[in-house]
């Protein structure tokens, strides 16, 4: 069986917000929705959230208020670092789940396929972990991974850590990037997880959840690093800053999809498609268009430019330009402009 945890209790401080990072829209979503959707594709189980005490009820503040009862739900009383946070998770999870995927709530472009394909390696190999790693570069905040003579994986090397080393040049050149996605053998996990370093930290001590890598390998055990085919599945967000990047990514994937399904977009850079629109093919997207919520545009329409389609249907060969349209029905065939256009 394989079971999910998510990380979703960390504060947020650096987004200067009155509400968790995580529940922060990326691509019309909360971030923390995305992830747990793709969690939940791949779980056996609900996928266990580990959320800080302010941060995991039913106010407006909560996750529990947006996901409900499609998870299940453990606090992390202190902000005690990555390898705490999955430490609460053991007392729901030991015994339960042979495989035990660890990601984070604030990586709204992690898919579905790519935690697939991290447990089917550990599976394969019987591997005490595996980890998912993206291409990078040298100005990269990403830990390392350390790669032994025989190409085998020997270590997760942060950045400040490498910074300290003698080989700190050679270790920060390193382009295989650690994205802070993990597949662990469950018992092994559960067995070892409670024997993790204590570290200083920033804001105080913490456990890190890296370190079961060097664990694993000091135990003879295989470690093997799954390389996702998209460097922006990598990508977080813990700063407005971060949050533009990462909403251009999830703008860029979306939009290819719809060109790769036979609709024109004549300037993505300039047209924002949410995740719950369908389009059909042959369909014309002109710029500065937005099409949100729960909206259907049929076969061979002409939309925008300067259209909001917001929670709408739209029929068959439909033209709507300049207009927003909210929770409208348009009937096949139809003009929608501004009145006097």
């Amino acid at each position: 069986m394989l079971a999910v945890v998510l990380l979703a209790a960390g504060q947020g401080t650096r987004m200067n917000s009155r509400k968790p990072k995580i529940l922060h829209d990326v691509g019309g979503r909360p971030m923390v929705l995305h992830a747990f959707l793709a969690a939940a594709a791949v779980a056996d189980r609900p996928p266990v959230l580990v959320v800080s005490p302010d941060a995991g009820g039913p106010g407006e503040n909560g996750v529990a208020a947006l996901i409900g009862g499609r998870a299940q739900y453990v606090v992390q009383p202190e902000a005690l670092g990555t390898g705490h946070a999955t430490r609460m998770a053991a007392d729901v999870l030991r015994g339960h789940a042979g495989q035990v995927i660890v990601t984070y709530a604030d990586m709204p472009l992690l898919r579905a396929e790519t935690l697939r394909r991290l447990a089917e390696a550990q599976r394969a190999g019987s591997a005490a972990v595996a980890l998912l790693s993206v291409p990078g570069d040298s100005t990269s905040t990403f830990g390392r991974v350390v790669r032994d003579g025989a190409g085998g994986v020997a270590e997760i090397v942060e950045v400040a850590e490498a910074r300290r080393r003698p080989n700190a040049a050679e270790l920060l050149a390193i382009t295989e990037l650690n994205a802070g996605v993990y597949c662990f053998d469950g018992e092994w996990l559960w067995a070892n997880i409670d024997h993790l370093p204590v570290r200083e930290a920033r804001r105080g001590r913490e456990y890190y959840l890296t370190d079961l890598i060097e664990m694993a390998v000091g135990q003879g055990r295989e470690v093997v690093a799954v390389a996702s085919d998209d460097p922006n599945e990598g990508l977080g967000a813990g700063t407005r800053a971060e949050m533009v990047a990462v909403e251009r990514a999830f703008r860029r994937r979306v939009n290819d999809h719809w060109l790769a399904c036979g609709v024109t977009l004549v300037e993505p850079e300039a047209t924002w498609i949410g995740p719950d629109v369908t389009i059909g093919i042959d369909t014309v997207i002109w710029p500065n268009t937005f099409l949100q919520g729960q909206t259907t545009i049929g076969e061979g329409c002409t939309i925008g430019p300067n259209a909001i389609v917001r929670d709408s249907q739209v029929g068959r060969g439909c033209r709507v330009e300049q207009v927003l349209l909210d929770g409208q029905r348009v009937p096949d065939g139809a003009t929608v402009r501004p009145v006097g256009g």
